[in-house]
């Protein structure tokens, strides 16, 4: 096991999530409550298990997978699509590829100092949010 993910994490920077969202079709009231909302995330994780969510006052999300292992993914409550996701390890980067209707859809997780990275792609949209460890 490359890294340790587990804690929480407090959004600190988000670059371009208004594009990503477009990219997925997001309408334009729930993209203008997402675009000013803060974002925790919360990892625990168990070897190659993971348990993650994505709190915000609007809308939360859970997301439980094992590396390695293809599962199908509902995106409820985010753009509402049936992808199948893999992720799998890269060194120490946590790299997500979804498979379904948008192209080039995934994410990448790392960690650098007390900071989590996260890029989610979609097309040809990129987002880059940077969370802090709470401590």
């Amino acid at each position: 096991m490359p890294v340790d993910y587990s804690g929480t994490w407090e959004m600190i920077e988000n670059e371009n999530f208004d594009g990503y969202m477009k990219a997925l079709d997001i309408d334009f009231a729930t993209r203008k409550i997402a675009n000013h909302l803060t974002q925790t995330k919360e990892f625990k994780q168990e070897g190659e298990k993971f348990f993650t969510k994505t709190l915000s006052t609007f809308r939360n999300y859970n997301l439980d997978y094992t590396i390695g292992e293809e599962f199908e993914e509902h995106t409820k409550g985010l753009d509402d699509r049936i992808v199948k996701t893999l992720v799998q390890w890269d060194g120490d980067k946590l790299i997500c590829v979804q498979k379904g209707e948008k192209p080039n859809r995934g994410w990448k997780h790392w960690i650098e100092g007390d900071k989590l990275h996260l890029e989610l792609t979609c097309d040809k949209q990129v987002c880059h949010q940077v969370f802090k460890k709470k401590q």
